[in-house]
């Protein structure tokens, strides 16, 4: 862990010098946004609409507008802020705990000592283990004064940022105003069900459902090869090392799941076009998902330019239809793929395979037209 500040406790006249580090942290999985044609990463620029130009984030500063006028506050002027430079923990109150209102926690933080002599830190520990009482203290962090309890945990002083009263808002709900009517009998019974359910709590029992499937998603969609390459991702040139082809994400996640499912709905949602596309790479390996007619259509007619390059280079044809398995395939073998897929695609759209220019010019030959 980091320290995020540096302070000291003011115990009275007793001075415990610390460091404060976050006690938590999400545990999610980051996603990224990305565009759902190409997986080109989005990305989001801070523009001044006046001048309507993009600009750094060194040169924002915060403002607060009232009555049409806006006044700019500098970031030297926020850290002049007495309240802000203040790197003291004063403990004001030492309260029972059970005084406390559980809505008012915010964020836990430890606390570590910071001198030669952890004695000030372990003298605090044990007036708060002899009492049994939580300290209130008051402090400033992030341009922010704030509230927090001082308090144990595993030998450790955590520091809890505490809302203030303000900031909690009132329950005022009419319809628990009208007077309802309960039976003895469903107070006992109620009474019966908790009891069956009761137990001693245990965070490790539970689990984040969403996460860990979220993560078997990926990983199958990893093994699976419905995978974008990271370099295209975030913004480098489509083509630029062999690499291309363009992979309609949904399309993917959506027969990915199909998959999990059984497989039941991959072939009335497109199924003809999988099968096609896994018999022109089931001789050079495992075949990608097809994708969208739409998008197969845009992305041969945005790299025509680089296949015909890679064609007359290598001398062997890349396959429109899907992603083979093997990084080479014979001549042969590419252009049996291509006819293959052609035929599927005209099959399905009536109208002129978009692989025919592509496949005419990388082979030599023009491919036939569909029936």
């Amino acid at each position: 862990m980091r320290a995020i500040w540096k302070g000291a406790i003011a115990f009275g006249l007793v001075n415990v010098p610390v460091k404060v580090y976050s006690a938590t942290e999400d545990h999610d999985i980051s996603l990224h946004q990305v565009h759902n044609a190409d997986g080109g990463r989005i990305r989001y620029q801070r523009r001044c609409e006046v001048c309507s130009q993009v600009i750094d984030y060194s040169d924002i500063e915060k403002a607060y507008e009232e009555d049409g006028r806006t006044v700019i506050l500098s970031k030297d002027e926020l850290k002049a802020i007495p309240a802000e430079n203040s790197h003291e923990i004063e403990v004001v109150q030492f309260v029972p705990s059970e005084q406390l209102e559980p809505m008012m926690f915010e964020k836990s933080y430890y606390l570590e000592p910071d001198s030669k002599s952890p004695k000030a830190y372990v003298l605090l520990r044990s007036a708060l283990e002899d009492t049994d009482r939580v300290a209130i203290v008051q402090f400033a962090l992030r341009e922010k004064t704030r509230l927090g309890a001082l308090r144990i945990k595993d030998d450790v002083l955590v520091l809890q940022s505490l809302l203030w009263p303000d900031e909690v808002r009132e329950a005022n709900f009419p319809s628990l105003e009208t007077s309802i009517r309960i039976s003895p009998q469903e107070r006992d019974m109620s009474a019966a069900l908790v009891e069956s359910m009761a137990a001693d709590f245990d965070a490790a029992a539970f689990t984040d459902d969403y996460q860990v499937q979220l993560r078997q998603l990926i990983e199958a969609k990893l093994e699976q090869g419905d995978a974008l390459d990271t370099e295209e991702t975030f913004g480098v040139e489509a083509g630029e090392g062999g690499k291309g082809e363009v992979i309609d994400l949904m399309e993917a996640l959506k027969r990915s799941l199909d998959r999990k499912r059984g497989g039941g709905s991959e072939a009335a949602a497109g199924g003809a076009d999988g099968e096609a596309a896994g018999e022109s790479g089931g001789e050079a390996g495992s075949a990608k998902p097809a994708r969208k007619r739409t998008t197969a259509s845009k992305a041969e007619a945005g790299t025509e330019t680089e296949t015909k390059s890679t064609a007359s280079k290598s001398g062997a044809a890349k396959s429109t239809g899907a992603k083979t398995g093997t990084a080479k395939t014979s001549t042969a073998k590419a252009t049996a793929s291509k006819t293959t897929a052609a035929k599927s695609t005209a099959g399905k759209t009536a109208a002129k395979p978009a692989s025919k220019t592509t496949a005419g010019k990388a082979t030599g030959t023009k491919a036939r037209k569909p029936a």
